[in-house]
């Protein structure tokens, strides 16, 4: 009789850390494993140890809603999951069953920016201790080892995504010295959260073999630096097909009533990244514009090229913002719009 053969399944899920969740994860082994997710058994874990759970009452639930193949591990799978109370009701944590998006109507393409950090230092790739690298305008896009820090590390990371089998669309050095981006589309607003979630976790767990981390931040360097963000490119069948500037407008005012409640979502420490300055807007206001970078809301010039088809990009969130929350958030307020 041969052997059974060994897989590793990865399962992934979000603590119930407030205001920022972090990644947690452990592997499970199974048996002649179909590489199917309906095939991935429910599990459970100890939620006293994530802040999810009481002691006298921990055990919650992974419900697997995604699985990819681990590019690092032979026979590996990643499966992404939902927290479930030990009834298999939704956690409160849980953000992605709160998206209202069950026909994928609406699509998103994430640009998720981050800060490589040197562990021994606390200082992102490039800077000196006890000073700082020259000032920004260099690094954007740069080449050569002057002005650009950890492209190997990038590199693989997005190799990585690939073999996963993520809808990765490309990387870039941003403006800061060791400040990167990475950018998902995904058709759906849940599989946009999943992709960009194991998209995290593959960029996380390579920082474990170069003694460096992930810095999420928004503004982890104070002074004339840009911040982190995590733009958000969103259409739906109407914006993708309308061809009227009269539309978009009263997408764009469904926004304005409730920017708290976008802000509330958007991500811890914004407050230090949305300062009107830095190709940001404050804050405290609102506002869109055609191209406009400084703007909440841009209405890419390719839009109105075509027509007034296409997408609109929320520039708010911030690169630690939970994008089930993100995505949630803007499906909601899409679609109360009057149009």
């Amino acid at each position: 009789m041969a052997k059974p053969v060994k897989s590793k399944l990865e399962y992934l899920w979000l603590d119930g850390y407030e205001p920022t969740a972090n990644l947690r994860s452990k592997t499970k082994v199974e048996d002649d494993f179909s590489g199917k997710l309906e095939d991935c058994p429910i599990w459970s874990f100890d939620g006293s140890s994530t802040r999810q759970a009481e002691g006298g009452s921990s055990d919650c639930l992974l419900k697997p809603v995604a699985i990819y193949p681990d590019p690092a591990r032979k026979n590996g799978y990643l499966v992404m999951t939902e927290v479930l109370n030990a009834d298999k009701t939704p956690h409160v944590s849980n953000g992605r069953a709160t998206i209202d998006d069950e026909d994928d109507d609406f699509w998103f393409g994430f640009e998720q920016e981050y800060f490589i950090m040197d562990k021994e230092t606390g200082l992102p790739l490039g800077f000196p201790v006890g000073g700082y690298p020259g000032p920004q305008g260099m690094y954007y896009c740069s080449v050569g080892g002057k002005n650009t820090h950890g492209r190997g590390f990038v590199e693989e990371h997005a190799d990585l995504c690939i073999e996963a089998g993520l809808n990765f669309e490309g990387i870039n050095q941003e403006v800061a010295s060791g400040q990167w981006e990475f950018q998902l589309f995904a058709k759906g607003a849940q599989k946009a959260g999943d992709e960009i979630w194991v998209a995290r976790y593959l960029l996380q767990r390579l920082t474990e073999s170069y003694g460096w981390y992930i810095e999420y931040h928004p503004k982890p360097v104070k002074g004339d630096w840009n911040g982190s963000g995590m733009h958000a490119n969103f259409s739906n069948s109407t914006l993708r097909t309308c061809g009227d500037k009269e539309t978009y407008m009263k997408i764009c005012e469904a926004f304005r009533p409730v920017v708290k409640e976008h802000i509330e979502v958007y991500g811890e420490f914004n407050d230090q990244r949305l300062t009107g300055k830095h190709e940001t807007a404050s804050i405290h206001d609102f506002s869109y514009g055609i191209s406009d970078r400084g703007a909440s809301i841009r209405i890419p010039i390719i839009t109105v090229e075509k027509g007034w088809k296409g997408w609109l990009e929320d520039r708010r969130p911030a690169s630690n913002g939970d994008p089930y929350k993100i995505a949630g958030r803007i499906v909601k307020t899409v679609k109360s719009a009057d149009v």
